[in-house]
């Protein structure tokens, strides 16, 4: 047969199916491929060659089903529609004559075809010798070795000789590696006609090229890396092997249906035998896997890997589809992104797996094994300043659900992708990542009813430089003034915990906004919660926070609460005009929170579930029971108090 090295399967090779069948592996691969990355829409096949060699006929045999009596010079294109086909894609068919087309026209249809099948006739020693002298150079002449059409070699008029054309042919295959396979075929017979064209369709819809070497005879590095990342997805339990389990779920997921027990002790038998350590611990190791699909590749079963890279995401140039990474996701406006209970559940998933040591937390190592399926690493040193960490400085379950939860809300398109890399579709079962999403209704309606469902809050931080910003925000993640001067590094100007709010715990982001950054417009200042914070020992930071809050806040709908930041040393009093105590009074806020980072253990987490508080009810902002109550006792004594806070806690629990 046509063993070149290039798994064709032509003349002498196994039989090729009726192209009405979709084809499988050898071993791995039975059923219908998964919801997957899409393949070409259409299939155009160009049929080059001498004159009087077939082209024609071949043509009218394979629409007419019967050899044509009379044979125009030329055949008009045909399309076969895609319901027809193997592979449900619409295809193209194009012959060529020396006689009615010019030079300049050729060129144009070697152009457009997605594949040239070069026709000489068995009989004819020069019709031959010409593909290799003329035909393939003038198709592929400059072309570089991954860039070149796939050709298809195709012996007509079998039926005039007894022996076999393949002793011609094999050296022109072995010379030209982007010769995909040949079949010998009679269109008076119709012998291998519609096999002819099958082996055309499966070099544009299979290609060899991006898969595989044929001089080297070996898979091509990148084909070699997107397998090897598929292992890596594969291997549940990340002992660089696939079980009998976690193999029959890579099949079910890539073909539909599990393999019988017998044919995968076949192929782990397959791979012992020709591999030194391709199975290991009775699974199959990365060699393994490797050697497997090199063999489909070399045994003209392309279709078999080219149904798993396209199950994973990946497009015929082996880069992983925008369809795929990027599903459409519509996000109106005044509306966020969160991660829903399939998303964490996922995710806590992926943390287990990589948790090696099983220590409850991902060493630096672990954590970028869990990215070693990513083109790049997403998370850089700055995680250990966003995020929680454990009493070692490594990453927690929780903080690293936090930091997913932040990527979430602030760039969903940028979550989306990571998920897709993560392989969440295949593993989650869904059709793609958005599955793992909540999209949260608009912040007026929630208004208008009183109530959220939202569990993720964004905090703006707002001060004058030197007021203690990034202080504030380190202790949230429980690190006290010493132990944020004691943890250098690039500082972030998120981080994000969570809070409890009436029993329920709630994400809470804080961002810090630079001193000299302007609010030019309205999102600039949008949050779920102000947090406008001065240092109480220097009157100007309060006088700073006063003027972005009667510029931007002080007409919206957007809770604002002041913080008196470093309250653990001397407060100065203002000069003239209102306290920070007088201004909130009067501009009906809470009063001011004090709050100090320079404590011996953990900084105080009050003022973080007051300000994840003042997200969940922005409506209760202003007549807050417990801010009420205050200011009665400031105003009124505490005598009064009692009486007025019964009237008080009415009207509050109307307006609830």
């Amino acid at each position: 047969g046509s063993g070149s090295g290039h798994g064709g399967g032509g003349s002498g090779a196994e039989e090729p199916p009726c192209p009405v069948r979709w084809v499988r592996g050898v071993v791995l691969g039975a059923g219908t491929p998964g919801g997957a990355a899409r393949m070409r829409r259409d299939v155009r096949i160009l049929l080059l060659g001498e004159a009087q060699v077939g082209k024609t006929s071949l043509i009218m045999a394979l629409v007419g089903e019967e050899f044509p009596e009379e044979v125009p010079s030329r055949a008009e294109e045909i399309t076969i529609p895609a319901d027809v086909t193997p592979e449900k894609v619409p295809t193209h068919i194009v012959d060529y004559s020396e006689t009615e087309q010019t030079e300049e026209e050729l060129q144009e249809e070697i152009t457009k075809a997605n594949v040239v099948c070069m026709v000489y006739d068995v009989t004819e020693e020069s019709s031959i010798d010409k593909i290799r002298t003329k035909w393939i150079p003038m198709v592929n002449g400059g072309a570089e070795k991954g860039s070149r059409i796939p050709i298809i070699l195709v012996g007509n008029k079998s039926d005039l000789q007894t022996g076999s054309s393949m002793e011609s042919i094999l050296p022109i295959m072995n010379q030209f590696s982007e010769i995909e396979t040949c079949v010998e075929c009679s269109a008076k017979n119709l012998k291998n006609i519609s096999e002819l064209f099958y082996y055309a369709q499966k070099a544009v819809l299979h290609p060899t090229a991006p898969l595989y070497d044929p001089d080297e005879k070996q898979l091509r590095p990148a084909c070699a890396r997107a397998l090897t990342r598929i292992f890596n997805m594969s291997d549940q339990d990340n002992n660089q092997i696939l079980s009998d389990e976690e193999l029959n779920y890579f099949q079910k997921s890539c073909f539909g249906n599990p393999l019988a027990p017998q044919a995968l002790e076949d192929v782990k038998t397959v791979v012992w035998k020709n591999t030194t350590d391709g199975v290991q611990d009775n699974g199959l190791t990365l060699n393994g896997f490797l050697f497997l699909n090199t063999l489909f590749i070399q045994r003209g079963r392309h279709e078999t890997t080219w149904t798993i890279l396209r199950r994973f995401g990946y497009d015929d140039a082996l880069e992983l589809t925008d369809d795929y990474l990027c599903p459409p996701i519509r996000v109106p406006h005044d509306c966020s992104t969160e991660l829903n209970h399939f998303g964490y559940q996922f995710l806590q998933k992926i943390f287990e797996k990589h948790d090696k040591d099983r220590d409850g937390a991902l060493s630096p190592a672990e954590l970028q094994s869990c990215f070693t399926v990513f083109p790049y690493t997403p998370w850089g040193p700055e995680l250990y300043h966003t995020v929680c960490t454990t009493d070692k400085g490594l990453l927690s379950l929780h903080g690293f659900l936090c930091q997913w939860t932040l990527v979430a809300y602030l760039d969903v398109h940028r979550c989306l992708e990571h998920l897709g890399y993560l392989g969440y579709p295949i593993f989650s079962e869904q059709d793609s990542q958005i599955h793992a999403i909540t999209v949260t209704r608009e912040k007026r309606i929630d208004l208008e009813k009183g109530q959220t469902h939202r569990n993720v809050f964004l905090c703006k931080v707002v001060g004058s430089r030197g007021a203690g910003k990034s202080a504030f925000l380190q202790a949230f993640l429980g690190k006290n003034l010493a132990a944020s001067k004691r943890s250098p590094g690039r500082q972030t100007v998120y981080t994000i915990n969570t809070v409890q709010v009436n029993n329920q715990e709630k994400y809470l982001i804080l961002q810090e906004i630079d001193a000299e950054a302007e609010f030019t417009k309205a999102s600039d200042a949008s949050c779920d919660v102000a947090c406008l914070l001065y240092d109480v020992t220097d009157y100007k930071s309060f006088n700073y926070c006063a003027s972005i809050y009667k510029q931007h806040y002080m007409d919206g709908q957007i809770p604002c609460v002041f913080v008196a930041a470093k309250s653990d040393l001397p407060q100065t009093s203002p000069q003239r005009g209102l306290s920070p105590a007088e201004f909130c009074y009067k501009h009906r806020l809470p009063p001011p929170i004090y709050f100090t980072c320079n404590t011996h253990g953990a900084p105080s987490s009050v003022v973080y579930a007051k300000l994840a508080t003042a997200a969940t009810f922005p409506h209760l902002n202003d007549i807050d029971l417990g801010t009420a109550s205050f200011w009665i006792r400031v105003a009124l004594g505490a005598t009064v108090a009692a009486v007025v806070g019964v009237t008080i806690y009415k009207a509050v629990a109307k307006n609830k």
